[in-house]
């Protein structure tokens, strides 16, 4: 650690006994717990209201979050000499959710529903007016990557000497644009005659990294952790439901049962209106796997695409089916 970190840490009212560096900053052992220290480069507003909302997480007793710790001084942030900022927040040495256990899923799922009860009951505060909370609809998305994938159509389709990436993008591609334009159209929809329905706070960036589990001292199971929100806003909690499975489905071949029982379980603490249903359909529908293999092309040298890459899409038309068995199971 040095010298700026430490002059950091020691604003704040606890006694380190050991430092080590972690992925995303100063993992600090302390005489409160395991904390982590991080520069911070974001505004003061946005760190003030991800400490008002964490904060009432955490106050629940439901699950444990990385909410910020405040300096001797009562400050959330810590100066270096030199004007770097830094925060420090609870931490957890659990492990992340292993997306191979059917059973560890299901009760990660369990734990996004629990998040998801709790952020709804949190009261929106005037002072959350910031750009940061207000991100960009599933509608505005969706036709947003729908254009990539028509320009990057016409891009390969004008090509005299095709690659066999392109050749398979583009043998593929009515396949699945058709299903972006359903999902887009459908998503435009629903978002339409849902234009009263309250907006929820979201975690943002759900996968299996984000959800712990962790061994506390002196209690008998495992407590979950749910981690990491700078991307926080308001919007639509299926999103996050989403985005969670969509990486389990796709490591599991889109298995019904399981897609099934993770819905059951996210159920079972909040129950899926026909609304929540409707929207998880359209998301799952939009083939953003082959979006992301169409974005990566445009993005990189387009002369050699890595083999992974090639395999990825071609496996894609072979999973459809699997993913449509799926399909039927949220509607």
């Amino acid at each position: 650690m040095n010298e700026r970190h430490l002059e950091a840490l020691a604003q704040y009212d606890l006694t380190a006994d050991s430092v080590r560096k972690g992925r995303s900053g100063w993992i600090c052992e302390t005489s409160q717990g395991t904390m982590l220290l991080q520069e911070y480069r974001g505004t003061m507003k946005r760190l003030e209201f991800e400490t008002q909302v964490l904060g009432q997480v955490r106050k629940s007793g439901l699950l444990l979050v990385d909410d910020y710790i405040r300096t001797a001084q009562g400050e959330l942030i810590s100066l270096s000499e030199d004007g770097t900022r830094h925060t420090l927040k609870h931490w957890y040495t659990g492990r992340e959710c292993n997306i191979r256990d059917q059973k560890e899923i299901r009760e990660a799922i369990g734990k996004i529903a629990v998040l998801h009860q709790i952020l709804r009951q949190i009261e929106r505060q005037q002072e959350w007016n910031l750009g940061s909370i207000v991100v960009e609809t599933a509608t505005k998305e969706m036709e947003r990557r729908s254009q990539e994938l028509r320009r990057a159509r016409n891009y390969m389709r004008n090509k005299k000497k095709k690659t066999d990436f392109e050749r398979c993008a583009l043998n593929n591609f009515s396949l699945f644009y058709d299903q972006a334009r359903e999902a887009g159209e459908g998503m435009a929809k629903l978002e339409r005659q849902a234009r009263e329905t309250p907006l929820f706070l979201c975690h943002g960036e759900l996968d299996q990294h984000h959800v712990l589990f962790v061994q506390e001292a002196g209690a008998s199971g495992m407590r979950g952790a749910v981690i990491e929100y700078h991307k926080m806003h308001l919007g639509d909690q299926m999103r996050d439901l989403y985005h969670f499975m969509r990486k389990v489905m796709e490591k599991h071949g889109w298995s019904q049962s399981l897609g099934q029982e993770m819905l059951s379980a996210y159920d079972r603490v909040m129950p899926l209106t026909s609304r929540d249903r409707e929207s998880l359909y359209y998301l799952f529908l939009y083939p953003e796997k082959y979006w992301k293999q169409i974005n990566f092309y445009m993005n990189a040298n387009k002369a050699w695409i890595p083999d992974r890459n090639m395999e990825k899409l071609k496996n894609l038309a072979g999973q459809n089916e699997e993913r449509n068995r799926f399909l039927s199971v949220i509607k």
